[in-house]
């Protein structure tokens, strides 16, 4: 058993280069929390986490300041921490276990709200987990990827990407210029968001009329592209609606639409459509639906799949490494491809998440695996930021013609996620005691 003797929390404050859109809101800066643990046997191990108020649950960002909102998320992490202190577990799995319940119960008292998503509460237990699986490594020795995952989870996740392809985001804001340059850098899947309250007073209708002439534009940009990483050649559509339809109904119309325009066909997935409560069946779109924010944990997944949601995106950035690897598995042992997205991290905390999507075999449609990540463009200090990685500088931390190329160095070396980062070790030195 490793026992924790000591636990410390520490926050810095990325700003964005411009406001990020999505959900019908936006961003203007995102809190990095740093989570530290030390065992009982001396061993120590920092955590990075990302809080994003928006994705993780809209209604707690709309019904307060974006400060306050991230005020409520680092007060569930400081109640987690709280619990962590003194405890002993086998795995982080057995952690996490522990914590999650109480986490959401946490997080309905800070912020008043009895409907909170569960996914608020898992972003902000992201940091604890993260420290919890290095501590893990450090303990038992273990301080390289493959070893570090317990058994099922190791052979599950045994393929191997030789490339990844980089999918950055095309938010609300993007120029059609700023689309023309990702295409022009070989990028070969563009996820969309799509879902814009263009006026801000929630008309559906015209979120409708809006999503249809972007993918329009989109389309008009990319439609003659070329590329060798996609089976039928051509540049891919990755939809992410975020939740914002209300029925399949208004779906399909916006799927007939990219029918006539020929876009259909380049639809490799559209993620979470509707609203979480939303339940009806979506075996009628004529895509491959993944669900995302909707899958809390194995239940939620079983239940997703079930209701003909074709794929299931992995957030171990998001909703910790724990929640990824149990999801993981419910969705592979029956057939359901996975994938791994970003939450707008940190350079280290991006090849956290490569490490995953590097073991998870292609998308039907794809020749070689993908990982969205999309830091790099909203930022305003990414290249600050490279430094703080223990490996920043390693060939697997950057793309070149729309893909990384990860090479067995990048296994061997885990990615860098065991190394030590001088900076946030700085940082979190003054909050311990």
């Amino acid at each position: 058993m490793i026992k924790i003797a000591q636990a410390a929390l520490a926050v810095e404050k990325e700003p964005l280069l411009y406001p990020f859109g999505f959900k019908g809101g936006s961003l203007s800066e995102l809190w990095q929390t740093m989570v530290g643990l030390q065992s009982e046997n001396g061993h120590t191990a920092v955590g990075l986490g990302i809080q994003s108020v928006l994705w993780s649950d809209p209604g707690v960002f709309f019904s307060a300041t974006e400060q306050a909102g991230n005020e409520q998320m680092l007060a569930i992490t400081h109640h987690a921490l709280a619990q962590t202190r003194g405890a002993a577990f086998s795995t982080p799995l057995e952690l996490s276990h522990g914590l999650r319940a109480s986490g959401l119960a946490s997080g309905r008292e800070v912020t008043g709200r009895a409907e909170l998503r569960e996914t608020f509460a898992l972003n902000a237990l992201v940091p604890l987990d993260h420290a919890a699986w290095l501590l893990y490594a450090r303990e038992t020795g273990r301080e390289q990827y493959d070893a570090m995952l317990p058994e099922p989870y190791r052979e599950l996740l045994s393929y191997r990407n030789a490339e990844l392809g980089l999918t950055p985001v095309v938010g609300y804001g993007q120029s059609l210029e700023d689309i023309r340059g990702m295409l022009d850098q070989g990028y070969f899947v563009l996820k969309i968001k799509i879902g814009s309250d263009p006026d801000k007073d929630g008309d559906l209708s015209k979120m409708l009329a809006w999503d249809m002439q972007r993918l329009t534009e989109i389309h008009a940009l990319a439609a003659e592209r070329t590329t060798p990483y996609t089976d039928s050649g051509r540049i891919l559509y990755y939809l992410d609606a975020n939740g914002r339809y209300d029925t399949m109904d208004r779906l399909l119309r916006f799927l007939d639409h990219a029918d006539r325009i020929g876009a259909l066909a380049r639809i490799v997935l559209l993620e979470e459509p509707f609203p979480e409560e939303n339940k009806n069946p979506v075996h009628a779109a004529p895509v491959r639906v993944t669900a995302d924010e909707s899958v809390h944990g194995v239940e939620d997944a079983i239940e997703r799949i079930a209701l003909g949601y074709g794929a299931i995106t992995l957030k171990p950035i998001a909703k910790t490494l724990s929640v990824a690897l149990e999801v993981a598995q419910a969705a592979l042992t029956r057939g359901v491809p996975c994938l791994c997205a970003d939450l707008t991290v940190n350079p280290w905390m991006l090849d956290w998440n490569k490490n995953l999507a590097a073991r998870l075999a292609p998308l039907p449609g794809l020749k070689v695996g993908i990982l969205e990540s999309n830091g790099h463009q909203n930022y305003a200090h990414w290249a600050r930021m490279q430094g703080y990685h223990p490996e920043g500088r390693a060939p697997w931390t950057q793309s070149a013609g729309g893909v990384y190329t990860l090479g067995d160095d990048f296994y061997a070396r885990s990615g860098g996620s065991f190394g030590r980062s001088s900076h946030y070790e700085a940082v979190l030195a003054e909050a311990w005691g």
